[in-house]
């Protein structure tokens, strides 16, 4: 909402700002200005360089303002707007400058999927159906050039195409959006402007009936995210870009974190009408005392003190689903975070397994995928490591995901809010490829800002991950008693192991008591009840020791804190690494007597 500095009591407009996305060379930009009538310093391809190579290169901004349309005349309480402004956010649809899209779509309340009628649903048409999924909740599909299609062919071709574009977006949220056709530049960029576009004023009445009241509130912090920058000779540096929360005014004070300095606000202006002040999601350039405009290409400003740098941060996840990867831990994602997208390595957990699995006598143990659970993220819980993203837990992974989370530790630092949207991508595949290159998505719910939070921070996270090692019994005792063996070198410090619980094939629980002569045995005590053998197993052959082809097995497991190295690796007290401990997958034997399951909480 912005108010005439010299009117303020009775002109007051809504600002709602449009995203125009599509493929490369569909028209976006040719629309923005067949629908304008104010045009930003940077609106239209002005780029010297998106002139020479005929497509944008950059975002673009521009406006056009309606008569407010009656259903928001009542604003529910609010105080009423005389008109209507529609600020387009043209984004370029080049496949290579998907990370200045992702940053255009998510200061936008509605989408313009433009798409060019003869061509249909192209790569980026698609990536851009995605990134309007995760950052806008309405859409409208515009099919353009409709006056490249033979005229006796014309109608029945819209039509055809139309139906094409419902069937595609069934599966999305925007499954029953409007589709309408236009001609914003009849005969092509080269053809003179004296012949008018077609479906334009069409195009305006649909765009005023999809308008709502989006969230407007001025109280709060102020963060705006910049987009473009540059200087004006005797009076500052103006920086243009979208309110995202909180307000501005005149004489405020501001800061812009990447370059650790506060300015001072001489003057405001909405697409070159001075107003005295700007508030959430209004399209503003503000001018400040000077500074050099190389410096901030894009970024936030932000109240001073509000934001905070991070060296790492903690996200929810949820992985795109038309994304065919996998996505592995430790692997290396482009992530984007409003504007800024910088490289971060990912690791995911999970909660742990609601059920351990049950281990019988004759078949191997299947690990129980997480809980899934709508459970808020907290360090006051335990998580478990998980090698990459789980999937549904239905049948051939149909059911929905379970809840997890990432771990980012981003290349360089970053600045941004909690809870603000994050995406990750691998945008350096290969941008010819029939792919989607968005890969999960989520929002950020703890941010790291020592550098050195690995040793710091981390540590309190409490992720665990869990090993297994084989071993195998020497024989049983007593009733109450089992010793084993080859499961510790000789030089193992069995000390740090005494007390862990132990868990019988049969059901029977017991600790592991201590050590058992100079070889690396060990005893463990069965706690409450007997020992249970099978009826075959006769009373003499349950105590005397078994030859290799009897030999009855012993596994055992335990976790590990991901921030302790020492007790990952399980160094003996030799020093030599004990390479048995290293992670298996289902190392579990298929056996003809118990296994011994035992859990340690090794914890920093």
């Amino acid at each position: 909402m912005s108010e005439c500095a010299d009117d303020k009591s009775r002109i007051k407009t809504l600002n709602f700002n449009v995203g125009v996305l599509g493929h490369v060379d569909s028209g976006k930009t040719s629309l923005a200005r067949a629908l304008s009538s104010t045009a930003s310093t940077a609106a239209f391809d002005k780029n010297p360089q998106s002139r020479e190579r005929g497509i944008t290169l950059d975002l673009g901004f521009s406006s056009f303002t309606v008569d407010l349309p009656d259903h928001l005349r009542d604003s529910g309480g609010q105080q009423p707007y005389d008109s209507l402004q529609f600020t387009l956010v043209d984004c370029p649809g080049h496949a290579s400058l998907i990370r200045t899209i992702i940053g255009g779509a998510q200061i936008i309340d509605l989408m313009m999927l433009v798409v060019d009628v003869v061509k249909g649903v192209q790569t980026q048409t698609a990536e851009c159906l995605l990134i309007g999924e995760l950052t806008c909740p309405r859409m409208v599909v515009v099919l353009n050039k409709i006056d490249l299609l033979p005229p006796n062919k014309r109608q029945a071709a819209i039509e055809k195409m139309t139906k094409r574009m419902h069937k595609t977006l069934e599966s999305t949220r925007f499954k029953e959006c409007p589709v309408i056709a236009v001609a914003a530049k009849p005969g092509g960029p080269e053809a003179l402007d004296s012949e008018e576009p077609q479906g334009v004023p069409e195009l305006i009445q649909l765009l005023k009936k999809q308008t709502y009241l989006p969230q407007r509130d001025p109280a709060g912090d102020l963060l705006m995210a910049v987009d473009h920058c540059f200087s004006i000779r005797g009076q500052g540096t103006v920086m243009t870009g979208t309110i995202l929360q909180g307000s501005l005014a005149v004489n405020d004070t501001v800061e812009i974190p990447a370059l650790k300095v506060t300015k001072k606000i001489k003057s405001v202006q909405m697409f070159r009408k001075p107003v005295s002040g700007a508030m959430q999601g209004d399209r503003v350039g503000v001018c400040v005392t000077q500074f050099d405009p190389k410096l901030l290409e894009r970024g936030v400003v932000c109240t001073p003190g509000s934001l905070r740098t991070l060296y790492a941060a903690v996200i929810s996840v949820r992985k795109i689903g038309y994304f065919k990867g996998s996505l592995s831990t430790r692997a290396k994602f482009h992530i984007t975070v409003g504007h800024e997208t910088v490289m971060a390595k990912v690791s995911f957990f999970g909660l742990p397994p609601a059920v351990a699995s049950e281990v019988t006598s004759d078949t191997e143990p299947t690990p129980t995928p997480p809980s899934s659970l709508q459970t808020p993220f907290t360090q006051d819980r335990e998580y478990f490591y998980q090698d990459e993203y789980v999937r549904g837990q239905g049948e051939a992974g149909s059911g929905p995901d379970p809840e997890q989370w990432a771990l980012l530790e981003f290349e360089r630092p970053v600045t941004c809010p909690l809870f603000c949207l994050v995406i990750g991508s691998k945008l350096d595949a290969d941008i010819h490829a029939n792919a989607c290159r968005l890969a999960f998505q989520g929002r950020l719910l703890q941010g790291f800002e020592d550098k050195n939070y690995t040793e710091t921070a981390l540590p309190n996270l409490r992720i665990y991950k869990t090993k297994h090692r084989e071993g195998q019994v020497e024989r049983v005792s007593d009733d109450y008693t089992v010793i084993g063996r080859n499961l510790f070198k000789k030089e193992t410090n069995l000390q740090l192991f005494v007390g862990l619980k132990v868990t019988l094939s049969t059901g029977e629980r017991g600790v592991i008591e201590g050590g058992f002569g100079q070889s690396g045995k060990f005893k463990v005590r069965i706690q409450g009840q007997k020992l249970h053998f099978p009826d075959c197993v006769p009373l003499a052959q349950r105590r005397k020791s078994h030859n290799d082809s009897e030999v009855k097995a012993l596994c055992f497991h335990y976790e590990s804190s991901l921030s302790d190295s020492d007790v990952f690796d399980l160094q003996p007290a030799g020093g030599e690494q004990d390479d048995r401990f290293a992670p298996k997958v289902k190392d579990v034997w298929q056996l003809k007597s118990f296994v011994f399951i035992s859990h340690l909480g090794f914890r920093c």
